[in-house]
Order: C-alpha cells, then structure tokens, then sequence
C-alpha cells in the first residue's frame, strides 16, 4: 500500500489544504508527549508495520520515548530475526534483541511490490521529514478517507482521501474506530491513532530533537550574557572618554 506521495507544489496539487496540527512537540520548547509516543508505537507495530518498514530505529533507541531496558527486551523478542552463519555455515531464526533494527515486513523491494498489488510501501524511518507538512500531512492522509463526489472518477483499487496528491491513494484506510487496544485507556479513535503514530513518527524522524533545542536554547542564554557582559566592558572602557 502506497502511503505517501509526491512533495512539494506537485504535491499541493488536486490536494485540500492541509488542516494546521497543535503538536507537544513544536516550537522552540516543544517536547515529545511520552504516552503519544507509547501509543503511536502500539498504532506503528500492530497496524503500520504489516506493509511498512522503520528500518532506521533499532529496538534500543526505545530509551528515547521513556521504555526500560527490560521492556525493550520484551519488545525485540517478540520478533523472528534471521542471523548467522552459524558453525555450520547455516543462517538461522532467533528472538530479536535490542540491538536489532526493526524488523522489516518484507524481505526485499519485490515482495513488497507483490505483496501490495505492485505499490511499494515506503520505508516510514524519515517519512515526517520527507514530506512537505510532516506531522500535519501524515495525520491529514490517515484521517482524510472519504466517500468520493459523486462527479469524481475513482479508478480500481484506488480509494479516495481528500488530502492525497490526485485524491486517489493506493492504501485503503489504515485506521478503523478500535484498531487497537491503548493499555492507559484512552479511546482509540481514528483521530487519536492517526495523531499519536505521527508523533511517533515524528521522534523516529528527529529523535534529538529536544536534544537540540536544549542545546539551541543554551546558545542563546550564553550569547545574551555574553552580549551583556560585552556591552558592560564597552561602556568602562569609554567612560573616561569625552
């Protein structure tokens, strides 16, 4: 299932505007919501990850969004890994460990295209910041299913999104009312799955985010002290001169 298309103004182009998200995590003292990005893990792995890859984020990178060493673990052993050669020289399966990347649907670019009726379905590590409107226009795509017009001529096999690039997406519907269970028992609504998997997708884009905007913010205080410091040692310096 094909999720994204084309950025930019071919992009914009037989799409609606994309409707402008409150996020926890914009601005200068934005911060990623730790139970969003909980839940939009849960949304990424039992609905998501059956067609798309996150092959940039390993199981470990996990201590960024708040979880234990020893649920990371329980995570990563949920999955199959193929490791090896083994003494033998054999490959072999094994539970997957901390270290491992997420492990991807398909094995290859061709049993993705086979599997999903020729359309590849992207790899989802740096999708928010591929995406001209990231966070806006991943949640816009995941809630804009709709009925087509009338007068609009929907081709086979594609379904209808108000927000795509054409109106005509590749992907059915992700997201149904009660896709998944929220173990903190907030209600599983389009909207709510379709919000806390961009922040979630959000962080895997840009994990150091608040890294960096702790350091920007450092920056700046230095700089106003030194400015100020600056202007105090200006202003000895020529006091004595008239």
């Amino acid at each position: 299932a094909l999720l994204l298309g084309p950025t930019g103004s071919a992009a914009a182009a037989g799409a609606e505007k994309l409707p402008a998200q409150a996020w926890s995590f914009d601005g200068p003292f934005g911060t990623f919501d730790r139970a969003a990005l909980r839940r939009g893990l849960i949304v990424y792995r039992q609905v998501c990850a059956n067609c798309h890859a996150l092959s940039l984020v390993a199981y470990r990178h996990l201590m960024g969004v708040g979880f234990t060493e020893d649920e990371i673990k329980a995570i990563a052993a949920t999955v199959e890994v193929t490791d090896g050669p083994n003494d033998a020289g054999d490959m072999f399966q094994r539970p997957g460990r901390p270290s491992d990347k997420f492990k991807s649907p398909f094995p290859n670019e061709n049993a993705a295209r086979t599997a999903n009726g020729g359309a590849y379905p992207p790899d989802l590590s740096l999708m928010i910041k591929a995406r001209k409107g990231g966070a806006d226009y991943l949640h816009a795509i995941l809630t804009g299913y709709k009925e087509p017009p009338a007068d609009f001529k929907l081709n086979e096999g594609m379904f209808y999104n108000a927000y795509f690039p054409g109106h005509q997406i590749a992907m059915g519907a992700p997201l149904n009312e009660g896709s998944v269970d929220y173990p903190d028992g907030t209600q599983a609504s389009v909207e709510q799955m379709a919000r806390d998997v961009a922040t979630f997708l959000a962080w895997t884009a840009e994990p150091e985010l608040e890294a960096r905007k702790r350091l920007g913010l450092k920056v700046l205080l230095f700089l106003l002290v030194l400015t100020g410091m600056l202007y105090a040692l200006k202003r000895m310096i020529w006091s004595d001169v008239h």
